[in-house]
């Protein structure tokens, strides 16, 4: 398997920016052997490597990352890691009651287990906080999908909170939300943070991590052979974390929608600007439109600062230019301006787009591939618990350990076919485009 392209994140991965600079990479150099080959070292790759740590110990654990922790889809995220169905596709997330119980549970254990790795390698509260999330509401339209989830979750039995306009105000300090949905079981997280943080307490266990080592031909030679620009590593059992790059490799071709989201992170602000905002120093908001604008307000390394994302594009080639950063640049600052009119002047420092992989009918690709070849990927929009799920879930099934979580994903259908292009391009932009205009003041 000759993977055929490398996919390129257009702009600065703005979280790891605030972060001190990381030492030089150690890229793979020669020939190594492993017990175990990592391809991908984002949240799905890391929490693989984590879990055949503990089911395994002893064992050598080899992780190639094509850039650098942090760099990549893991560390370009808003940093929400959700428990609750979350089905971009859907107009208020929920979808068929036992399905959203059963994705409801494996989030959990996803995030769980994510929590597992903070206590392990001692990340601080700002790489992890389980303090839940709010949907915010803009408009009537926005209040109703709020109602309409609400309901979603009261049959579930999932506990929820409505919180009116004056809340709101006093959480973000703006007057632009009508209301919000609160609901306990989030966690958030500081991206970059948190996978520097695990990939540093992996080190320390032994894990050798290669970064800077993009794999470009993967074969079966007895073992699993990696080639990198700079060497090769052998391994008996590999397993791809590598999201919507599977489909790079050959394997489940035009099965995967890929898709870029885009996001600004604000300079720090001055003492001034952030008595001019009020309202409490961390806060984070997804829109109760999927195709809405998620808000943070963060503090601590780097600042106190703004996060807004939005806008979505269908792109297969898994490439985006800084051209089409500087087109969406003007949709977040239309976004900002509108939540935000006090902070006129408050300058964007960092804009970025980060990769995500859906399937059409909402799968993930958790399975063997081939002897002793298991792929962790397709998170479908919730690289954060999803991929955290699946990376654990692989590693599980190439050590023979069952759960439910995993004997749901090995019965998971395959991802459907996209249509032929240019149907599936151009249905992918209409959908996109309608969407974001139906969203109108959750945008």
């Amino acid at each position: 398997m000759k993977a055929r392209r490398l996919p390129k994140d257009p702009g600065p991965a703005g979280w790891n920016r605030l972060l001190p600079e990381a030492g030089p990479p150690d890229p793979l150099e020669g020939s190594e052997t492993a017990d175990w080959l990592i391809i991908g070292a984002g949240f799905a790759g890391l929490a693989a490597a984590r879990r055949l740590s503990l089911n395994r110990p002893g064992d050598r654990i080899t992780v190639l990352e094509a850039s650098r922790v942090g760099e990549g889809p893991a560390g370009r995220n808003s940093g929400f890691m959700v428990d609750l169905p979350h089905d971009l596709s859907s107009e208020d997330y929920g979808g068929e009651m036992d399905s959203d119980r059963d994705q409801t549970a494996d989030n959990r254990a996803g995030i769980a287990f994510a929590s597992e790795m903070v206590d392990a390698y001692g990340l601080s509260d700002e790489a992890f906080a389980r303090v839940g999330k709010i949907n915010g509401a803009a408009s009537p339209r926005g209040e109703a999908l709020n109602r309409s989830f609400a309901e979603h979750l009261a049959a579930m039995g999932e506990p929820h909170e409505f919180l009116d306009s004056a809340e709101m105000k006093r959480l973000t300090g703006i007057n632009y939300y009508r209301g919000g949905l609160f609901t306990p079981g989030a966690a958030v997280i500081q991206p970059a943070m948190f996978v520097r943080g695990v990939a540093a307490g992996l080190r320390s266990d032994g894990v050798s991590i290669r970064e800077a080592s993009p794999v470009t031909r993967l074969a079966r030679d007895g073992d699993w052979v990696a080639e990198t620009p700079g060497g090769r590593v052998s391994a008996p059992r590999a397993i791809l974390a590598v999201n919507g790059h599977l489909e790079s490799f050959g394997i489940l071709e035009r099965r995967f929608a890929h898709v870029f989201t885009y996001a600004s992170m604000t300079r720090a602000m001055t003492p001034d600007e952030t008595a001019r905002l009020g309202g409490e120093s961390r806060w984070g908001l997804t829109p109760s439109d999927p195709l809405g604008t998620t808000v943070r307000r963060i503090s601590g390394t780097g600042g106190d600062r703004i996060v807004v994302r939005n806008r979505a594009t269908f792109d297969p080639s898994m490439e985006v230019g800084d051209s089409r950063l500087r087109r969406v640049a003007r949709d977040h600052d239309r976004s900002f301006a509108a939540r935000f009119p006090m902070l006129k002047g408050l300058e964007m420092e960092f804009r970025w787009g980060g990769r995500l992989c859906l399937s059409l009918n909402n799968v993930q690709v958790v399975r063997e591939l081939e002897e002793g070849l298991f792929a962790a990927c397709c998170q479908n929009g919730l690289g954060t618990a999803k991929g955290t799920l699946a990376g654990m879930l692989a590693a599980d099934l190439a050590t023979s350990r069952g759960s439910p979580s995993l004997d749901r994903a090995l019965a998971a259908d395959d991802p459907r076919k996209l249509p032929p292009m240019p149907l599936s391009r151009i249905g992918a932009a209409v959908r996109l485009r309608w969407g974001e205009g139906m969203a109108g003041l959750e945008l």
